[in-house]
């Protein structure tokens, strides 16, 4: 599966919903669960079928400033690439 491209619109999957309690958020699916912490939690709650990738990307790279900005970019590409071959992301 392709990398996402800047336009592209990433959103949790269908059959795919937040769930947990708001300091312990899981994403369910039908095969299991995944608890989110950290950078992985701040980049799917962007993941909301409205902000594009390159908006994701511009607003970690904001709060991550001191990070390397095409590292940032690469990491949660990957992440994305991961989850949407998992079938728990669509973009």
């Amino acid at each position: 599966m392709p990398p996402p491209e800047d336009s592209s619109q990433p959103r949790l999957a269908a059959g795919c919903r937040w769930g947990g309690a708001e300091d312990a958020r899981v994403i369910l699916f039908p095969e299991g669960a995944i608890k989110l912490q950290g950078t992985g939690r701040q980049v799917l709650e962007r993941c909301d079928g409205q902000r594009t990738f390159a908006e994701i990307i511009a607003e970690l790279q904001a709060q991550f400033s001191e990070a390397d900005p095409t590292k940032i970019r690469a990491d949660i590409s990957q992440f994305l690439e991961q989850l949407r071959h998992k079938r728990i992301v669509d973009y």
